[in-house]
């Protein structure tokens, strides 16, 4: 009750001054500079929305290294699906943050992981076996054991209790789910479709996040009893478990849901429908998982006093953006910049593939991903949106909490 209290007066504090923010944000996303971090660090797990560069360094099929990607972005393709920044780089400079580097680039050491680092890789889900048709990624699992492999890294550089303080700080961003559906439940030759029901499978993704974000917030049930083994066995089990990213020392997440997948140039192409119309079971079944998502967060929130937690409604942020273009400078929503066929995504987008020239008036840069257009103002929607976005507070309250 107490933290809710706090939320509340917090959201009565910055009502009076949000817009103010968002004109400073998009200030400063156009060459502003912010003199201070508003976090200690951001460390990044998730998928090809967000990857940056991660997939370069693994044997996939999932690969973002080729020109056209990167055409409006300074270093040119490094991974990132999309024409130039993501929102992981536009949030790294709203929070005064440079560029985080991918985790798997071999020069990533010492200095270069303090300001935090990017886990996410394309192809990679919630559950071990999505993806698994376009090779190697990192799930999520492999993503937490990964951070684990930086943390200890970092403690190389911070005392015990520095650490723990700068972890404290620390953002992380997890926006995960949409591979656990596109490139597995979607996909018949997976068979999960046959085996769970959409809420069953909403159900288990659910279980395994939480595992990875909170072991110890698993259900009854679902922990492992160490007491039963041998001090050697309850030792490294104890290792074992705090794999999980709270129990890591982690205390200030993002959790971004599923966006609105069905109203992708890819997927309205391959289900051919209407213009303008989006493939109502992929948005529904995604939905399931959202709003299971949300809850997670509320109960978090409530019995985790030591943390706080964030959701991000990137379902309705997509439809807002989808719905209303021109509010936000678009004007094609139903076709892909780069790619081609029906929708420019029967076929995606090749090396060398020629995009369209007016690329800042696309949402979609292929049949699956936004374009730096859209990334730029999910950041702002997650950084200084409200509630019905940024589920209970956003990022900027949440950085003076």
């Amino acid at each position: 009750m107490e933290k809710l209290c706090m939320v509340r007066r917090l959201l009565r504090k910055w009502a009076s001054i949000s817009a103010l923010v968002l004109i400073g944000g998009l200030i400063f996303l156009n060459g502003g500079v912010l003199s201070e971090p508003q976090f200690s660090a951001m460390f990044v797990f998730g998928d090809s929305l967000i990857d940056n560069g991660n997939n370069n360094f693994i044997n996939s099929q999932a690969k973002a290294n080729f020109w056209p990607y990167g055409i409006d972005f300074f270093q040119g393709p490094t991974g990132r699906f999309t024409n130039g920044k993501t929102c992981i780089d536009f949030l790294a400079e709203l929070i005064g943050l440079p560029y985080l580097p991918p985790y798997a680039i071999p020069f990533a050491v010492g200095r270069d992981i303090i300001n935090g680092v990017n886990f996410a890789s394309a192809a990679g889900g919630i559950l071990e076996q999505s993806g698994q048709a376009l090779g190697d990624r990192f799930s999520f699992s492999r993503q937490v054991e990964n951070f684990g492999i930086i943390k200890r890294q970092l403690q190389n550089q911070l005392n015990d209790t520095d650490l723990q303080h700068y972890l404290e700080k620390a953002l992380a961003v997890l926006i995960l789910g949409s591979n656990d559906y596109i490139n597995n439940y979607l996909i018949p030759s997976y068979g999960s479709r046959a085996k769970y029901k959409p809420e069953q499978f909403a159900d288990l993704l659910i279980t395994h996040y939480t595992k990875h974000l909170m072991v110890r917030d698993q259900p009854a049930g679902h922990q492992l009893h160490l007491a039963v083994f041998s001090p050697w066995v309850r030792s490294w089990g104890s290792n074992f478990l705090s794999c999980a990213l709270h129990d890591q020392g982690l205390r200030r997440f993002f959790v971004a849901g599923v966006p609105a997948l069905g109203c992708s140039p890819a997927q309205r192409t391959v289900a051919r429908t209407p213009a303008g119309k989006c493939v109502n079971f992929s948005n529904d079944v995604a939905q399931m998982f959202n709003t299971r998502l949300k809850t997670l967060v509320d109960r978090l929130n409530a019995t985790h006093a030591d943390a706080t937690f964030i959701y991000g409604d990137t379902f309705n942020a997509f439809m807002e953006i989808l719905g209303h273009p021109s509010k936000y400078g678009l004007s094609v929503v139903n076709e892909a910049c780069c790619g081609s066929g029906r929708n420019r995504a029967e076929k995606t987008c090749f090396p060398l593939s020629i995009p369209c020239m007016n690329r800042e008036q696309y949402a979609f840069w292929d049949g699956y991903h936004p374009t730096q257009a859209v990334h730029r103002v999910l950041a702002l929607m997650a950084y200084n949106g409200p509630d019905s976005l940024s589920y209970p507070i956003n990022l900027h309250q949440m950085a003076h909490i």
